[in-house]
């Protein structure tokens, strides 16, 4: 699965907030992670973000080649 940072991860649990939409700060073996709902940082394994990712919302403007 490519997940990048700043992309954003619709869930398909929410969040104690409830907001299931998340920011990647920083993938790799380990996603650390930002809810767009309460601004929460938090650090996931890289399997339990990939079992429980519903969408991923991409801003494809930034430029990548």
């Amino acid at each position: 699965m490519d997940i990048r940072p700043q992309d954003i991860l619709i869930m398909k649990k929410k969040h104690p907030c409830g907001d299931n939409r998340m920011l990647v700060l920083r993938s790799g073996m380990d996603f650390k992670l930002r809810c767009c709902g309460c601004g929460h940082e938090f650090m996931v394994p890289r399997s339990k973000i990939e079992k429980n990712v519903k969408k991923i919302e991409r801003d494809e403007s930034s430029g990548q080649t």
